[in-house]
Protein backbone atom coordinates (compact mmCIF):
# COMPACT_ATOMS: atom_id res chain seq x y z
CA UNK A 1 0.00 0.00 0.00
CA UNK A 2 1.43 3.35 -0.77
CA UNK A 3 0.78 5.99 2.17
CA UNK A 4 3.39 8.69 0.79
CA UNK A 5 1.80 11.77 1.51
CA UNK A 6 2.48 15.28 -0.75
CA UNK A 7 5.32 17.43 1.31
CA UNK A 8 4.65 21.28 1.96
CA UNK A 9 8.23 22.52 0.64
CA UNK A 10 9.50 26.46 1.85
CA UNK A 11 12.25 28.16 0.25
CA UNK A 12 12.60 31.68 1.54
CA UNK A 13 15.39 33.83 2.88
CA UNK A 14 17.55 37.02 1.18
CA UNK A 15 19.57 35.31 -0.56
CA UNK A 16 19.69 34.04 -4.39
CA UNK A 17 18.19 30.85 -5.36
CA UNK A 18 14.40 30.26 -4.38
CA UNK A 19 12.91 29.85 -7.34
CA UNK A 20 15.81 27.97 -8.68
CA UNK A 21 16.07 25.68 -6.11
CA UNK A 22 12.08 25.26 -6.85
CA UNK A 23 12.91 24.19 -11.04
CA UNK A 24 15.62 22.62 -10.18
CA UNK A 25 13.33 19.78 -7.73
CA UNK A 26 11.03 19.98 -10.77
CA UNK A 27 14.03 19.09 -13.34
CA UNK A 28 15.05 16.09 -10.73
CA UNK A 29 11.64 15.16 -10.62
CA UNK A 30 10.81 15.29 -14.48
CA UNK A 31 13.31 12.72 -14.75
CA UNK A 32 11.22 10.45 -12.87
CA UNK A 33 8.26 10.95 -15.10
CA UNK A 34 6.60 13.21 -12.63
CA UNK A 35 4.41 16.55 -13.54
CA UNK A 36 5.35 20.12 -12.16
CA UNK A 37 2.88 22.72 -12.76
CA UNK A 38 4.68 26.21 -11.65
CA UNK A 39 2.39 29.35 -11.37
CA UNK A 40 4.84 32.49 -10.84
CA UNK A 41 2.71 35.39 -9.02
CA UNK A 42 4.83 38.56 -9.61
CA UNK A 43 7.23 37.83 -12.38
CA UNK A 44 5.40 38.90 -15.79
CA UNK A 45 5.44 36.88 -18.66
CA UNK A 46 8.43 37.14 -20.54
CA UNK A 47 11.08 38.58 -17.98
CA UNK A 48 12.75 35.23 -16.33
CA UNK A 49 14.55 32.93 -18.55
CA UNK A 50 12.95 29.97 -16.90
CA UNK A 51 9.58 31.34 -19.06
CA UNK A 52 11.69 30.03 -22.20
CA UNK A 53 13.54 26.60 -21.59
CA UNK A 54 13.60 24.59 -24.43
CA UNK A 55 10.63 22.26 -25.45
CA UNK A 56 12.06 18.94 -24.44
CA UNK A 57 13.34 20.29 -20.82
CA UNK A 58 9.36 21.45 -20.64
CA UNK A 59 8.41 17.88 -21.28
CA UNK A 60 6.75 17.44 -18.12
CA UNK A 61 6.69 21.09 -16.83
CA UNK A 62 4.41 24.24 -17.22
CA UNK A 63 5.05 27.47 -16.11
CA UNK A 64 2.59 29.90 -15.82
CA UNK A 65 3.34 33.86 -15.28
CA UNK A 66 0.59 35.91 -13.72
CA UNK A 67 2.56 38.78 -12.96
CA UNK A 68 2.81 42.93 -13.32
CA UNK A 69 6.39 43.07 -12.47
CA UNK A 70 8.24 44.28 -9.46
CA UNK A 71 6.21 46.22 -7.08
CA UNK A 72 6.94 49.61 -6.26
CA UNK A 73 6.28 51.84 -3.62
CA UNK A 74 3.01 54.07 -4.56
CA UNK A 75 2.29 51.58 -7.38
CA UNK A 76 -1.86 51.13 -7.78
CA UNK A 77 -2.10 47.93 -6.73
CA UNK A 78 -5.42 46.84 -8.50
CA UNK A 79 -3.75 45.32 -11.67
CA UNK A 80 -1.28 43.22 -9.14
CA UNK A 81 -3.91 41.82 -7.46
CA UNK A 82 -6.11 41.12 -10.47
CA UNK A 83 -2.96 39.43 -12.28
CA UNK A 84 -2.71 37.28 -8.78
CA UNK A 85 -6.31 36.20 -8.14
CA UNK A 86 -6.18 35.34 -12.07
CA UNK A 87 -3.16 33.31 -11.17
CA UNK A 88 -4.59 31.51 -8.25
CA UNK A 89 -8.11 30.45 -10.62
CA UNK A 90 -6.22 29.38 -13.49
CA UNK A 91 -4.58 27.14 -10.47
CA UNK A 92 -7.40 25.84 -9.19
CA UNK A 93 -9.20 25.20 -12.53
CA UNK A 94 -5.82 23.46 -13.42
CA UNK A 95 -5.71 20.94 -10.76
CA UNK A 96 -9.24 19.81 -12.06
CA UNK A 97 -7.96 18.64 -14.85
CA UNK A 98 -4.29 18.26 -15.34
CA UNK A 99 -2.76 15.00 -13.05
CA UNK A 100 0.28 16.80 -11.35
CA UNK A 101 2.93 15.58 -9.11
CA UNK A 102 4.43 18.94 -8.03
CA UNK A 103 2.84 22.60 -7.68
CA UNK A 104 5.44 25.69 -7.33
CA UNK A 105 3.60 28.59 -6.24
CA UNK A 106 6.68 31.04 -6.71
CA UNK A 107 6.94 33.84 -5.32
CA UNK A 108 3.53 33.37 -2.85
CA UNK A 109 5.21 34.95 -0.04
CA UNK A 110 5.45 38.20 -1.94
CA UNK A 111 2.37 38.29 -3.09
CA UNK A 112 0.62 37.68 0.60
CA UNK A 113 2.93 40.55 2.10
CA UNK A 114 1.62 42.78 -0.11
CA UNK A 115 -1.95 41.47 0.37
CA UNK A 116 -2.61 40.06 -2.92
CA UNK A 117 -3.74 37.27 -2.29
CA UNK A 118 -5.75 36.17 1.31
CA UNK A 119 -3.56 34.37 3.34
CA UNK A 120 -6.27 32.57 4.72
CA UNK A 121 -7.46 31.37 1.48
CA UNK A 122 -3.58 29.77 0.71
CA UNK A 123 -3.49 27.99 4.59
CA UNK A 124 -6.82 26.65 3.54
CA UNK A 125 -5.45 25.77 0.33
CA UNK A 126 -2.44 23.90 1.97
CA UNK A 127 -4.48 22.36 4.70
CA UNK A 128 -7.07 20.73 2.61
CA UNK A 129 -4.93 19.78 -0.26
CA UNK A 130 -5.51 15.57 -0.69
CA UNK A 131 -3.10 12.93 -1.83
CA UNK A 132 0.20 12.96 -3.12
CA UNK A 133 0.49 16.38 -4.35
CA UNK A 134 3.68 18.50 -3.39
CA UNK A 135 3.42 21.62 -3.13
CA UNK A 136 6.74 24.52 -3.14
CA UNK A 137 6.42 27.78 -2.04
CA UNK A 138 9.00 30.43 -2.48
CA UNK A 139 9.61 34.07 -1.66
CA UNK A 140 11.09 36.49 0.43
CA UNK A 141 9.90 36.82 4.23
CA UNK A 142 7.65 33.62 4.03
CA UNK A 143 4.86 34.46 6.70
CA UNK A 144 5.11 32.46 10.06
CA UNK A 145 1.74 30.99 9.35
CA UNK A 146 3.37 28.70 5.93
CA UNK A 147 6.75 28.11 7.99
CA UNK A 148 4.61 26.67 10.49
CA UNK A 149 2.86 24.24 8.47
CA UNK A 150 5.82 23.40 5.83
CA UNK A 151 7.39 20.13 6.40
CA UNK A 152 10.87 21.41 4.90
CA UNK A 153 11.78 24.79 5.01
CA UNK A 154 15.19 26.07 3.82
CA UNK A 155 16.58 29.68 4.11
CA UNK A 156 18.55 30.94 1.56
CA UNK A 157 21.20 33.33 3.09
CA UNK A 158 23.29 36.08 1.52
CA UNK A 159 26.66 35.92 2.16
CA UNK A 160 27.94 38.27 -0.58
CA UNK A 161 26.06 39.74 -3.72
CA UNK A 162 27.68 40.74 -7.09
CA UNK A 163 25.14 43.27 -6.82
CA UNK A 164 26.75 45.45 -4.09
CA UNK A 165 29.84 45.60 -6.06
CA UNK A 166 27.45 47.31 -8.86
CA UNK A 167 27.54 44.82 -11.25
CA UNK A 168 23.68 44.78 -12.66
CA UNK A 169 22.10 41.31 -12.77
CA UNK A 170 23.34 39.36 -15.19
CA UNK A 171 20.91 37.31 -18.13
CA UNK A 172 20.66 33.42 -17.62
CA UNK A 173 21.81 33.62 -13.96
CA UNK A 174 19.61 36.04 -12.24
CA UNK A 175 16.53 35.82 -14.37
Amino acid sequence: MDNRKGLIIVYTGDGKGKTTAALGAALRASGRGMKTLMIQFLKEKGTSAEQDISAPLLENIRIHSFGKGFIHDGDDMGPHRERVEAGWRFLEEELKHGPYDILILDEIASALNFRLLSIDKVITFLTEMQGTLHIILTGRNMPEELVEIADTVTEMKEIKHAYRKGIDATPGLDY
